[in-house]
């Protein structure tokens, strides 16, 4: 049986809950035609960079399945008739990877640094050693510059 990497996006209206009970039919699905689902991280309300179907929100979720072709087109047959879902890519691998996801690494650094990590504000810039361009003084024309060289 093949490996997949399976992305939906579900509308941003819908409960926790309620996408706990998409994941629990899809791997119904899949289950149901032979395959079997590993490790779902749900990825938690993120912006869109567009409107989809008039969603500027979306609930992003990955499921990592094991299963033949066929229950793959199943999932993405229902998952194309269903009004929750807004997106969904399917992506086949060799092999699933071990620990969590980028996108869950990425959540997790930026619990630990806080939000703005170690990043200075815009007041705190260390400008060097050349300084502001207010150090600068006053331009010469080129000419001068060329013969001060």
């Amino acid at each position: 049986m093949a490996l997949y990497e399976h992305v939906f996006l579900a509308r941003q209206d819908l409960s926790p809950q309620q996408i706990e009970a998409l994941v629990e039919q899809y791997k119904g699905v899949i289950e149901a035609n032979g395959g079997s689902v590993g490790r779902v991280e749900n990825w938690g309300l993120k912006s869109l960079t567009y409107r989809i179907k008039k969603n500027r929100k979306a609930h992003y979720t990955l499921m990592d399945v094991t299963a033949p072709a066929a229950a793959i087109q199943e999932l993405e047959r229902q998952q194309g008739l269903s009004e929750d879902i807004l997106r969904f890519m399917t992506v086949r691998v060799e092999k699933h990877e071990d620990g969590p996801s980028a996108m869950m690494q990425k959540r997790d650094e930026r619990e630990r640094e806080g939000r703005f990590g170690d990043r200075p504000r815009f007041g705190d810039r260390d400008r060097g050693e050349r300084g502001g361009d207010r150090d600068r003084g006053p331009r010469r024309p080129r000419e001068q510059a060329e013969g001060a060289a």
